[in-house]
C-alpha cells in the first residue's frame, strides 16, 4: 500500500522522528550532537516555528515544534541535508545518513503538548542512558536542561511550555519537574508515537466502547488527536489542495506567477534572475515564491532555479514578507 503524503499543514503542531539509516548512529561524539543543536536553532529561526521539546539520542532524534506558514518539509529538508554532508565529511563516509523519509505525526496541540514534551524528555531514561531524573537533570542532550533553566537554547520555546504549569518560573520549573517524574515509570507509550484511531482515543478498549455507543470518529495514521481534530486537519488540507488544484486547472503556471509580478513591479525577467538585491526585486522574489506555494504548492527549491537565488535565500525571503505581513495587522 503506497504511503500516504505528509500533512503539512502550517502552524501546526508536529512531532518528527528521524532515523539513522539501518540503525546507523547519527551522532559519534559531543561535537556531532552541538553543531546538529546550532544548526537547528539557525534553521528553525527563520522559518517562524517554535521548538518546544528535543533529545537527541544514538542513532534517532525526537523533536516536537510548531511550524511557521511555510510547514516543516523545507525546515527538515534544509537541516538533514545540511547535517548529512556535514556528517560524512567529518567521519569520512558516503550514502544516506538517514532513513529516507523521517516520521512525522501532526498533533492535537491542546490535548497533546504536554503528554508530548514529557515523553520525548523521557527517552534517556527509558534507554537507561541516564538512570535517575536528578541525572536527566545534568543531560544535556534534550530539551528537559533548557527547560528547567540549566542549560541555554534560545531557539527553545520554554516559556509556552512552562506557562501550562504556573504563572511564576520558580513554581512552573517544580511543577513540570513533578510531572516529567510522574511520567518517569511509564516506559514506550505507544499513542505518543503516531497517529490513527487507537492511539487518538488511548488503546482498543476505549475505541470498542466507543463503537459499542455508536461513536464513530474520523481518524487518519498521520494525526494524533480526536475525530473532531482529526475531521479539522483534513478538511483544512482538502481545501489548500482544492485550491491548488484549481489554479493549476486554470492554466496557472509558475511561469506565469513570474511574469505577473515581473510586469506588476516593473522590472524585467533578466533582472530578476541576475540574483540583485535592490528591495524591489527582493519583494517581488518574495510575492513569486508565496504565490507559488499557496496556489501551485511550489516548493522553495523549485522557485529558487526560476528566480535565480539559493534555495535558503528563497526561504528566508518568504519568512521576511510572512512576518512583515503579520506586524502589519
Amino acid at each position: 500500500m503506497p504511503r500516504q503524503a505528509r500533512l503539512d499543514a502550517p502552524g501546526a503542531l508536529h512531532h518528527i522522528m528521524v532515523r539513522g539509516i539501518d540503525k546507523t548512529d547519527i551522532f559519534r561524539d559531543d561535537q556531532d550532537r552541538t553543531l546538529f543543536l546550532n544548526r537547528l536553532g539557525l534553521t528553525v529561526n527563520v522559518g517562524d516555528n517554535a521548538v518546544y521539546a528535543w533529545a537527541l539520542m544514538r542513532n534517532h532524534v525526537h523533536l516536537l515544534f510548531r511550524s511557521g506558514k511555510s510547514g516543516i518539509s523545507g525546515t527538515m529538508r534544509k537541516l538533514l541535508t545540511w547535517y548529512a554532508q556535514y556528517f560524512n565529511r567529518r567521519h569520512k563516509r558516503t550514502g544516506h545518513l538517514f532513513e529516507n523519509r523521517y516520521k512525522s505525526i501532526l498533533c492535537d496541540e491542546d490535548n497533546c503538548l504536554l503528554a508530548l514534551v514529557r515523553y520525548i524528555h523521557l527517552n534517556p531514561l527509558r534507554v537507561k542512558v541516564v538512570k535517575t531524573i536528578e541525572e536527566l537533570d545534568r543531560y544535556s542532550w534534550t530539551g528537559h536542561q533548557t527547560i528547567i533553566g540549566r542549560a541555554k537554547h534560545p531557539w527553545m520555546d520554554v516559556d509556552t511550555v512552562l506557562a501550562q504549569f504556573a504563572g511564576t518560573r520558580k513554581k512552573a520549573i517544580n511543577e513540570y519537574r513533578r510531572f516529567v517524574r510522574e511520567g518517569a515509570g511509564q516506559g514506550t507509550v505507544k499513542e505518543l508515537t503516531g497517529g490513527g484511531l487507537v492511539r487518538s482515543q488511548g488503546g482498543w478498549s476505549q475505541v470498542l466502547s466507543n463503537q459499542r455507543r455508536g461513536k464513530i470518529e474520523e481518524f487518519d495514521q498521520r494525526i494524533l488527536g480526536g475525530g473532531d481534530f482529526v475531521h479539522q486537519v483534513l478538511k483544512e488540507a482538502e481545501e489548500r489542495q482544492l485550491r491548488q488544484i484549481k489554479h493549476q486547472r486554470t492554466g496557472k503556471t509558475l511561469q506565469k506567477i513570474i511574469e505577473e509580478e515581473c510586469r506588476k513591479g516593473g522590472i524585467s525577467r533578466t533582472e530578476l534572475q541576475g540574483g540583485g538585491r535592490r528591495r524591489a526585486v527582493s519583494g517581488i522574489r518574495s510575492t513569486i515564491a508565496l504565490r507559488a506555494r499557496d496556489e501551485l504548492g511550489s516548493s522553495a527549491a523549485a522557485v529558487a532555479r526560476e528566480v535565480g537565488v539559493s534555495t535558503s535565500a528563497i526561504t528566508k525571503a518568504m519568512a521576511a514578507a510572512e512576518k512583515e505581513e503579520t506586524q502589519g495587522r
